[in-house]
């Protein structure tokens, strides 16, 4: 009798496994690719589509690395209620935890979606914003400001506005606003390091509007305990994007003058910002930046050596540079179309938006960087060009 007891006993200790809830957009289906050489701890990755400057088409895809289904328009699939679906123009995207955040520039707005299902959780309204990064407590959103230039069919400005850009603190938690500081002219890209946020400022705009009619050429350095300016630096022209490696680097692109500045990348200590370094090889010469992205300590880029050459086809090479190792590489293939946007998957994966003609669905396309070429290739929006990775 003591033993039954005792058995009894155990068995109620023990707990009945529950099934996992299936997620509300597992019934979504799309195009089947292997992804097979995909880091395990992945569970999805985004694709944010531009889609055309005032067309309203920015959309969200997905890989479900599950099932290995690419499935196109997940936002609007998701939310049948959001009747203007994403917005106009996509910039840029980010996970945090199990959110999405969307930075929707020409609409205004920042979309928060859940990773899990693609709902939407939040919506934030900031002026023309154009990228995002995180601390522990807050998103921080680059803003142009409502800086805007407006053309004639004779390619004049009719209509102007060149105010300086800022920098939208969002609280995490309330989704609400917390705070602005002002920044360098037309912001781009941000990253958050030890404290302080880097801010790549173009002048985009400036370029052609008074009071300077030049392009801006500066990271704006924000201590985000006072929420203030502490330094600026002097890079390049034209900044676009901005990352950190975690490890005290700082790495900055430049779209250059597109005449006689060619496109790059730059890097300097996040402790001494003032030792900036222009990233190029004596032996390959071609270290133009196009797009890029960051992986680890490393920074890929894809550029062409005639970016100047508009209108030409143009042969796109691959490469990338770690200060931390102190190498640069050159990966054995090339890519043609429209390389919009990347991101390095890791295992020698490369992922490329290939935007096409801009107007119509592009391509995704996964390469292997050591020298197989093309992998597979799946029809996604239009212009996509920006990604994130769900672990």
């Amino acid at each position: 009798m003591l033993l039954s007891l005792g058995v009894l006993a155990v068995a109620a200790c023990q707990k009945t496994a529950v099934p996992e809830t299936p997620a509300k957009d597992v019934s979504l289906q799309g195009t089947e690719v292997d992804v097979k050489r995909f880091p395990l701890d992945v569970k999805k990755v985004f694709v944010l589509n531009e889609g055309g400057m005032g067309a309203n088409n920015a959309t969200l895809d997905f890989l479900r690395r599950s099932d290995g289904r690419y499935i196109t328009g997940a936002f609007r699939k998701m939310n049948p209620g959001a009747k203007a679906g994403l917005g106009d123009v996509g910039n840029d995207i980010a996970v945090h935890g199990n959110e999405v955040w969307m930075v929707i520039s020409n609409s205004g707005l920042v979309e928060v979606v859940s990773a899990a299902d693609e709902t939407e959780m939040a919506v934030i309204e900031v002026p023309t914003p154009r990228n995002i990064a995180f601390d522990g407590q807050y998103a921080y959103v680059s803003s142009w400001a409502g800086a805007f230039a407006t053309y004639g069919a004779d390619y004049t400005i009719t209509d102007s506005a060149n105010p300086k850009g800022c920098v939208y603190r969002i609280d995490l938690n309330t989704y609400k606003t917390a705070g602005t500081v002002e920044v360098g002219y037309q912001p781009e890209g941000i990253a958050y390091y030890d404290g302080k946020l880097y801010v790549a400022n173009s002048g985009g705009i400036s370029s052609q509007l008074p009071p300077a009619y030049s392009y801006d050429n500066t990271v704006s350095i924000i201590d985000t305990e006072s929420f203030a300016v502490s330094r600026t630096v002097a890079v390049e022209v034209n900044l676009k994007n901005v990352y950190s490696d975690g490890q005290g680097v700082i790495y900055v692109t430049s779209m250059g003058n597109y005449y006689d500045i060619p496109s790059g990348l730059y890097c300097f200590p996040a402790d001494a910002p003032d030792k900036v370094e222009h990233v190029w090889s004596e032996l390959f010469k071609h270290t133009h930046v196009s797009s890029s992205c960051i992986l680890g300590d490393e920074v890929y880029c894809v550029g062409t050596e005639n970016e100047f050459a508009f209108g030409e086809a143009h042969e796109y090479t691959v490469w990338s540079y770690s200060a931390q190792q102190g190498k640069i590489a050159f990966y054995p293939i090339s890519l043609t179309g429209v390389p919009y946007g990347i991101m390095a998957l890791g295992q020698d994966l490369l992922l490329v938006g290939d935007a096409g003609d801009y107007f119509n669905p592009g391509t995704l396309n996964l390469y292997d960087l050591s020298g197989q070429d093309r992998l597979w290739s799946v029809t996604a929006g239009v212009c996509p060009g920006h990604f994130a990775v769900w672990k």
